[in-house]
């Protein structure tokens, strides 16, 4: 499968050295196409994805590749549906949802979490993955924080957050407060948040942290690898991450999970998964869309 992609800022369209491969318009429909957005994107031979720029989930390689765990599950999946190329949209994470229902892409694939909330906006795929949350801290944990509550006791701490994401939500039921949370736009800011001082802590999923401490080379700062993992209303917070979909969609909806059934019935799934640092353990199961979706 060929890739190229695009930069969404606000409501124009950057081209990063790159081109589509028919002339479409900002959802990628092929002008005088008919039909559903499956039957549009076979005939194409392409669909538009949306991703935010975050490892491990979805991102840009310094060489222009894009890549991640969410991109290379739906390279596959959509490859076994006859759809063999995908244009991708970059954007912030916040802006993934409003830009779907817009048609400036067609599916998100950027490992989003499936929540009640967002499936009253979106369709969501069966998810591909699950995971629980993680936080980076100052070499020595000065501040001793070792929970979400431990932030929310101490009103001086703050913590530098994806716009967005659902660890904001995560954040405010634990009674941290708005005023304590920095907001970022990606994960290299969020680094940079915590490096200059502005933030005490950062948080994302355990994967995603692992990452960008990695690729950051700095030993000054750490994970806090007794992090407890939040309860939110007396339940887990473990995350289930997968595509997402128009409401409208619900043919493609099938088609793609009817693939995604056959990678993780096969073993698949965990061999794509495992270059991005997932193992057995966030694998979802049998854990459906349908039962994270309810309230």
């Amino acid at each position: 499968m060929r890739m190229v992609w695009t930069v969404l800022l606000s409501s124009s369209l950057l081209f990063a050295g790159c081109s589509t491969t028919s002339q479409t318009n900002a959802g990628g429909e092929q002008a005088g196409a008919a039909g559903s957005t499956l039957e549009k994107a076979k005939q194409q031979g392409f669909v538009t994805i949306g991703f935010a720029n975050e490892v491990p989930y979805a991102y840009a390689t310094p060489d222009g590749k894009l890549t991640g765990e969410a991109v290379e599950v739906a390279r596959v999946v959509l490859e076994r549906m006859g759809i063999p190329e995908m244009n991708g949209v970059l954007t912030e994470f916040g802006s993934l949802i409003p830009g779907l229902k817009a048609k400036r892409f067609d599916i998100i694939t950027a490992g989003m979490y499936i929540t009640p909330k967002r499936a009253q906006e979106v369709a969501f795929a069966n998810p591909e993955y699950s995971i629980g949350e993680a936080i980076a801290v100052k070499k020595g944990n000065p501040l001793n924080l070792r929970s979400y509550q431990d932030i929310a006791a101490n009103p001086a701490a703050k913590i530098a957050v994806m716009s967005g994401a659902i660890e904001m939500e995560y954040l405010e039921k634990s009674g941290v407060r708005k005023e304590q949370m920095v907001l970022v736009p990606d994960q290299p800011s969020a680094v940079s948040a915590l490096q200059s001082g502005r933030a005490d802590a950062i948080t994302m999923t355990g994967p995603s942290l692992q990452a960008v401490l990695d690729s950051a080379k700095d030993d000054s700062l750490e994970r806090v690898m007794d992090f407890i993992q939040p309860e939110i209303d007396g339940k887990s917070i473990r995350g289930y991450g997968a595509a997402a979909f128009r409401k409208e969609d619900e043919d493609f909806v099938k088609a793609y999970n009817e693939e995604l059934q056959k990678l993780k019935d096969s073993g698949e799934l965990l061999k794509i998964l495992e270059p991005f640092g997932f193992t057995e353990q966030e694998l979802p199961g049998d854990m459906t869309a349908e039962e994270l979706s309810k309230e």
